[in-house]
């Protein structure tokens, strides 16, 4: 009798991710990820207890790979580091569509707002360019990324399909209007 192959949670996680790739949130559940791996539902829960805690998992890791496209457009030095974050989020919504809608385009209703890392850091970087307070950045930041947003829910739903030069002159126009706009009311 050959031995039992073990699968790992990360075994388990990386085909969820593919599933959500595939077919959206929707398509993640236990039978699903075992019929991908190609086992029973039993070695899903014994690696997670629940499928609250299995859906957790998936959005944890889906984070990380944005979390990498952040890390890899920041690397290129192609724009300045808080353009570069606008421009990751966009790629990532279309390179990765269904993992976006999974993070950013579900129902928070109920959810705590937590601020991010790469909010605050965000936050930081228009400060100290800008020389504004805390709460003028918040607030520019908010404002960029609405527009951010914006693009990206178009790109990943299919709506518009824009060139990379178009969507960074779009950011840089946002941002020095809205540069402009603060530094004149403070």
């Amino acid at each position: 009798m050959p031995p039992k192959v073990k699968i790992s949670k990360e075994d388990i996680l990386q085909t969820a991710i593919e599933l959500v790739r595939k077919g959206g949130e929707e398509a993640v559940n236990a039978r699903a990820i075992a019929g991908a791996l190609n086992c029973s539902t039993q070695p899903i829960f014994s690696n997670f207890a629940s499928m609250e805690e299995l859906q957790g998992g998936v959005l944890a890791y889906a984070h990380g790979v944005y979390l990498s496209f952040l890390k890899a457009e920041s690397e290129k030095q192609e724009y300045p580091k808080y353009k570069a974050f606008g421009m990751a989020y966009i790629r990532f919504a279309k390179q990765e569509k269904e993992l976006f809608k999974m993070l950013f385009m579900r129902d928070r209703s109920g959810e705590p707002l937590i601020e991010t890392q790469d909010f605050s850091e965000s936050v930081q970087m228009i400060m100290q360019a800008n020389c504004v307070s805390k709460q003028t950045a918040e607030r520019m930041h908010l404002e960029i990324w609405t527009c951010v947003h914006g693009i990206a829910t178009m790109l990943a739903t299919s709506f518009l399909n824009l060139e990379w030069e178009l969507i960074s002159n779009i950011l840089t126009d946002v941002y020095q209007g809205l540069r402009a706009k603060h530094l004149k009311e403070n």
